[in-house]
């Protein structure tokens, strides 16, 4: 059977064409997608923040450490699904976006937010879309109602957060499934849907309700001819038993894929669930409802974390904050009653849509059903948002239908509070700028969160502001006392002052599974030389943590040398595509004289950290590690190349062309370095003839002289004939014997020591006179090296 026709999309006024209805849809569309984009435009400088870091910067689901198949078996934070400490939330498509955001832009954050601010305006199309074509609101308010979700301040957390994508990205998906479900015409519409609603289920959770909706929404349409519908394909029994099929089917796969256990929160996460008492926990858990609700109405205190203290448990039935409980729970009921009443004439389909999109997918986070691990969190109402803003405009399409005079003034609200909300929205994101920035203005608004001053002192120890980190710490114990984790990282400031292992012992106390703990424990043990203890706190560490690197590393440290191996090998099970521990384990051949063996460990760490592209100095550690076991080895030649290919592999064209010129100029200052050892290897010169280099003249002493030619050839002799002085000179000297060749002297000419014979020289002579044997030596040796050693060179070595 069909379902009943719904009335007409366009109002009775509108005489337009087909064509011109579609180019006001598709201004409408464009208007709506404008607004919510510039509305978050501010929001596109910001950084990873919060749990941005360990979902996608230490993630190696998204940063390519792992397989692509590990994102089908691991949580959306990376711990496998089957660890008993993983958070059990299960979004490999969140996480697949990740993944492709990071291969395509790496870790630039600009490009992240903008991918989060166009599914939102995605988001934002699908909501105009939705209220027209499933909620039957008139088009100018279904434009209405996309602008007041375009805005709303609660969807800061969703969109600026990066880690909201798996809300925007669901809602995506979600709202596409109602419109093929319940804006087609078709036969095999059911299916299609079935299969977004999956799709938004791997997104997030509460992807799931989307096929609750279509089941529920579908029997309310035709409900004033169900009872006499008859079994068809395309029935609505047909439609609603396929529904429910592929509901419990999903809910199944879902169930499966905790793999056995549930996820385990701590009283910290949670403080509701964990109170003995269970009229305490349902007064708490329908006051956190309606205050969920409250926070759609007036979005004005904001905090990206309502753990600890934020909401106080409500212990007493005169408590005040009952009383909006009980508002909620009124409304809630009255809207009901009004959509129950209604139903044989649909008169309020709006109200219908709104209400069960504001309740539906909320439920997954209510707690009545299953433990969460927050208290209140605003990513989660970005769904149920759609329902609340159309509850709101159908209330204001009702007002400017009964209300003539007053629809200026309806208007002027309806403008104050788009702006209002944009306003809010714009300041808002300023906030999640940065850590800091987001840290503090959430500080601000909730000082009695120990949870906020703990992640405040987090960062403020990160910056290395130790005195302000230890102050916030203890303000969070005093809010806190059972905070473990706030006693952990206290302790890590208070090794000074001794106090260190009182801290660590009270985690420890609140917490005997606290891993960081017993590691840190495990540390300040060993520097005390209690090995014992220390060996005692990281075995059970260990056995908490299977997976704990920093503990294996750690127990390295205290394990005999012999059985060192084991738990290298465990390192490198771990994680087998981190150089360090290849880096430990060539450490570890080394220091056992295995020469071979730890080169090739080395290599494989440098293999391996040429990929790092950090600039940490340790990135070095294993090219000077295997540079040092070649040159031991005797190979410099492969340790120059290898130090050549690791600058290659991590450098840019002209970095490596500016390191390929200093290699070339490297080696040939070694290539001329030999050469001018050569000459300092010649045997000393004990014929007449001397050596050129030392007839060089100081360049202080040369003087222009007319009669310096003449003055050089009166020392140019045969090697085998003496000179006699000159008659009439006084005090001439004697001919020297001993090595054959005459001292003389001149009267203005250069002087020359006593200690230098006159050589022949054709460079000083200028003639061609017969050389000694000495000297032809010496020209074969200049010929040769000429191309290599210049007389600066000769003058330098």
């Amino acid at each position: 059977m069909r379902r009943r026709p719904l009335p007409s999309l366009r109002e009775e006024t509108d005489h337009k064409t087909w064509r011109s209805v579609c180019e006001s849809e598709w201004a409408v569309y464009t208007l709506v997608a404008s607004v919510g984009a510039l509305t978050y435009a501010n929001s596109l400088g910001g950084e990873f923040v919060h749990d941005d870091i360990p979902a996608i910067v230490s993630n190696s689901d998204v940063t390519g450490g792992s397989s692509a198949l590990g994102i089908l078996r691991n949580d959306f934070w990376g711990t496998p699904m089957s660890d008993p400490n993983s958070h059990k939330s299960y979004r490999p498509l969140t996480t697949l976006s990740f993944r492709l955001n990071y291969l395509l832009c790496g870790l630039s954050a600009w490009w992240w937010h903008v991918c989060n601010v166009g599914l939102h305006a995605a988001c934002c199309v699908l909501v105009a879309r939705t209220g027209a074509v499933v909620a039957r609101l008139q088009r100018p308010f279904a434009a209405l109602a996309a602008l007041l979700f375009a805005v709303h301040p609660i969807h800061t957390e969703a969109v600026t957060g990066v880690v909201g994508r798996a809300d925007v990205l669901a809602c995506v998906l979600f709202l596409s499934s109602l419109l093929l479900y319940h804006g087609s015409s078709g036969k095999h519409r059911v299916w299609p849907s079935v299969l977004l609603a999956a799709l938004s289920m791997l997104a997030k959770e509460t992807g799931l309700t989307a096929l609750l909706f279509n089941v529920i929404f579908d029997l309310y349409r035709c409900w004033g001819s169900i009872i006499r519908c008859r079994w068809k394909g395309d029935s609505v029994y047909g439609r609603v038993a396929r529904g429910m099929a592929a509901l419990a089917l999903l809910a199944t796969f879902r169930i499966a894929m905790l793999q056995g256990s549930l996820p385990a929160f701590s009283p910290q996460d949670n403080p509701p669930a964990f109170h003995p008492t269970f009229i305490v926990r349902l007064m708490t858990f329908c006051y956190l409802a309606a205050f969920n609700w409250w926070l759609l109405l007036c979005p004005w205190t904001l905090s990206h974390d309502w753990q600890m203290g934020s909401v106080p448990l409500i212990t007493s039935g005169w408590d005040p904050r009952n009383l909006l409980t009980l508002f909620a729970l009124f409304a809630l009921l009255a809207l009901s009653y009004c959509c129950l009443v209604d139903i044989e004439f649909q008169r309020h389909t709006p109200a219908v849509v709104g209400l069960m999109l504001l309740v539906f997918p909320y439920l997954p986070a209510s707690n009545l059903f299953v433990t969460v691990g927050f208290v209140v969190a605003e990513r989660v109402l970005y769904i149920p948002s759609v329902g609340f803003v159309m509850l709101t405009v159908y209330g204001i399409q009702l007002m400017w239908r009964r209300t003539m005079n007053g629809r200026r003034l309806l208007a002027l609200g309806i403008a104050v509070l788009v702006v209002s909300g944009a306003a809010r929205t714009h300041f808002r994101n300023c906030d999640w700028r940065t850590r800091e920035s987001l840290l503090r203005a959430d500080l601000a608004v909730l000082p009695h969160n120990a949870k906020l001053h703990y992640n405040f002192a987090n960062f403020l120890k990160d910056i290395e502001q130790q005195e302000s980190a230890i102050r916030h710490y203890k303000e969070a114990l005093k809010l806190w006392p059972s905070y473990a984790s706030a006693h952990n990282n206290l302790g890590t400031l208070m090794l000074a002052s001794g106090r260190a292992e009182h801290h660590f012992l009270q985690a420890l106390k609140y917490n005997r599974d606290h891993v960081n703990a017993h590691y840190n424990l495990a540390k300040l043990y060993r520097k005390k030389n209690r090995i014992g203890d220390s060996l005692k706190m990281l075995e059970r560490c260990i056995s908490l943590e299977p997976r704990f690197v920093q503990a294996y590393i750690e127990l390295l440290q205290i394990t005999p040398h012999e059985e060192k191996r084991g738990i290298l090998d465990r390192l490198l099970e771990i994680e087998p595509n981190n150089w360090k521990h290849y880096q430990l384990y060539g450490d570890w051949f080394k220091e056992k004289g295995l020469w071979p063996l730890s080169l090739q460990y080395y290599m494989s760490a440098v293999r391996l950290s040429v990929s790092d592209k950090s600039l940490a100095p340790g990135n070095l550690l294993p090219l000077g590690s295997a540079c040092l076991v070649l040159r031991t080895i005797g190979q410099r030649a492969r340790a120059l190349q290898l130090a050549n290919r690791w600058q290659s592999a991590r450098s840019d064209e002209a970095a490596t062309a500016r390191r390929w010129a200093l290699a070339r100029a490297w080696r040939l200052r070694s290539e001329l370095a030999d050469r001018a050892a050569k000459y300092a290897r010649v045997p000393l010169i004990t014929s007449t003839c001397l050596h050129h280099s030392k007839l060089e003249v100081p360049l202080d002493e040369q003087k222009p002289n007319r009669g310096i030619k003449e003055n050089a050839r009166k020392f140019s002799h045969k090697n085998d004939v003496h000179s006699a002085p000159k008659r009439g000179e006084v005090g001439a000297e004697k001919a020297s014997t001993a090595n054959g060749c005459q001292k003389s002297d001149h009267k203005k000419g250069v002087s020359i020591s006593a200690q230098y014979k006159p050589i022949h020289n054709k460079s000083e002579t200028g003639h061609k006179l017969k050389s000694c044997r000495l000297q032809k030596k010496k020209k074969i040796k200049e010929e040769t090296f000429t191309p290599f050693v210049s007389d600066h060179l000769i003058k330098t070595y």
